[in-house]
């Protein structure tokens, strides 16, 4: 990523970043982060003349790694980290927990996306997407959580269904529990 950092905006609970080359740049050079703003299923070798939105823990992650900084335009003011942290963990369930994965992940070098239309937390890319499927699906575990038999056997049977892998994220200790599904 370039050493000046990204100006973006803050726009209700998104991140935008308005730039279009900067865009581009953290979208394909800058490991998937974002998604251009009205793009389905964007291209990895595609230049898009359209802004991009960030997901409040992905720039919450940049924000940390000093990478972007955060323009509130409604407040006419700078967004700092603490502030950022507060309107995600209302906005997030589980926020600080799932951060943590997310965070870990990305420093391991995966491309962490949006795992909703899995019905999990995340999507995990050794590559990127349009480059290689998500080999992975993450649940993370909230703190002090209970899971029952019934929910691994019901996330695993979704991501055996899609040819992923099904893992639950503890954030306590950022381990990673994987099942593997067989017939007998």
């Amino acid at each position: 990523m370039p050493d000046i950092k990204i100006q973006c905006k803050l726009v209700e609970s998104s991140i935008i970043v308005f730039d279009h080359e900067v865009a581009t740049f953290l979208y394909t050079g800058g490991r998937y982060f974002g998604k251009p703003i009205g793009v389905r299923k964007p291209k990895p070798d595609m230049f898009y003349d359209k802004p991009l939105e960030l997901s409040l823990i992905e720039g919450y992650y940049l924000l940390n790694k000093n990478k972007i900084e955060i323009y509130d335009s409604n407040r006419d003011k700078v967004i700092e980290m603490q502030e950022l942290l507060d309107i995600a963990e209302k906005t997030y369930e589980n926020f600080q927990s799932k951060y943590e994965i997310y965070e870990d992940l990305r420093d391991k070098g995966y491309v962490v996306r949006p795992g909703l239309k899995f019905g999990a937390d995340f999507a995990v890319y050794k590559e990127g997407p349009g480059l290689d499927h998500s080999p992975y699906l993450i649940q993370v575990l909230p703190k002090h959580a209970n899971l029952t038999a019934i929910d691994i056997v019901r996330a695993g049977r979704l991501a055996n269904s899609v040819k992923k892998k099904f893992i639950i994220a503890n954030a306590l200790n950022r381990t990673y529990y994987g099942f593997k599904w067989f017939r007998p």
